[in-house]
């Protein structure tokens, strides 16, 4: 347990769990976790990418990424995709996904039609490095912290 001295009468809730525009977005990885698929044959990896700038600034984008699966077409498509997380980030032989937490990244964001029980959802379409990396006016970048 932890001690808590907060008042929640002083500030606005977060309800909004829309998905956020269409486009490009500054983001880093805060956390990655490696989750066993539902079948239990496969495993992927779970990322959460937070947006460090602009309207949408904090806001959470989730992937998952099928490293271990049976259907090899999956599983090139992880490697591809996390391969490009590398590249964008600039740690190309990572022994741990911790390595690619807070290294900003350009991710363009689309959003998956509603299906089933599911709602709109956000979806990462592409990842690269940053197009500009010029610090703020404060002298550190949006990402720092």
């Amino acid at each position: 347990m932890s001690e808590l001295n907060f008042d929640a009468t002083k500030v606005e809730p977060m309800n909004d769990f829309s998905p956020i525009p269409t486009g490009e977005y500054t983001a880093v990885i805060t956390a990655s976790d490696m989750k066993d698929t539902k079948s239990g044959s496969g495993k992927y990896l779970q990322l959460t990418y937070q947006i460090v700038d602009g309207e949408y600034k904090n806001r959470l984008i989730f992937e998952n990424i099928n490293l271990i699966n049976r259907n090899e077409v999956a599983v090139q498509i992880a490697q591809k995709t996390l391969s490009s997380i590398c590249h964008a980030v600039g740690v190309l032989h990572p022994k741990d996904s911790n390595e690619l937490h807070d290294k900003p990244l350009m991710i363009k964001v689309g959003i998956r039609p509603a299906s089933g029980e599911y709602g709109e959802q956000n979806i990462i379409k592409a990842r690269g490095p940053l197009k500009s990396s010029s610090p703020s006016p404060g002298g550190k970048k949006p990402w720092e912290k």
